[in-house]
């Protein structure tokens, strides 16, 4: 008896062999902001990054990562950019706007120009789930995207060499496949 097939497995790897990496942190909360950085740089050096594999470039508040963003992801020396950013709930409705926007901007910047975006911009309603996410109780959220940071970058690569850019639009009709 034949056992079920086993579909071709495409993942990425943490080394940072090859690669180079952007980084966009905000200097608004830059208490929070600046634990975070310090995370992702961690997660890189441990994947074998040095630093002339990584550039960071700082920008006034997070409503600006996504522009900055974009243009370290088009200027084709990046593997992977890494946003860093912390908005903390106030009393208007300043922090919806600026939230959604930031995280449209950013997953528009990954989808134009291809390269891997890593969202680590914290949306939090008090100063103590921020540092909570910073390197206290829940860990370090730079860490966690230092390292997909790696594996995209990794993955990116790997999908590239198989033939798919990801800028490529919708899959002919003709070549689609049906289900049976």
């Amino acid at each position: 008896m034949k056992g079920k097939a086993q579909p071709n497995q495409i993942r990425g790897e943490l080394s940072a062999a090859g690669l180079r990496f952007g980084v966009v942190v905000s200097r608004f909360n830059s208490f929070i902001t600046e634990r975070l950085l310090a995370g992702a740089l961690d997660a890189l050096e441990r994947g074998g990054a040095d630093a002339k594999q990584i550039d960071v470039a700082r920008v006034p508040g997070s409503f600006e990562i996504p522009l900055a963003a974009k243009k370290m992801g088009s200027s084709g020396k990046y593997d992977a950019v890494i946003a860093i950013g912390c908005i903390l709930r106030g009393e208007t409705s300043h922090f919806e706007y600026i939230a959604s926007e930031v995280a449209r901007g950013v997953q528009l910047a990954q989808m134009d120009t291809g390269v891997p975006m890593i969202f680590c911009v914290l949306t939090c309603d008090t100063l103590e789930q921020a540092i909570e996410r910073a390197g206290l109780k829940s860990g370090n959220k730079g860490f966690e995207a230092g390292l997909s940071g790696l594996e995209m970058a990794n993955l990116a690569r790997k999908l590239s060499s198989r033939g798919w850019a990801g800028n490529e639009g919708p899959v002919p009709r003709r070549s689609r496949r049906k289900c049976t």
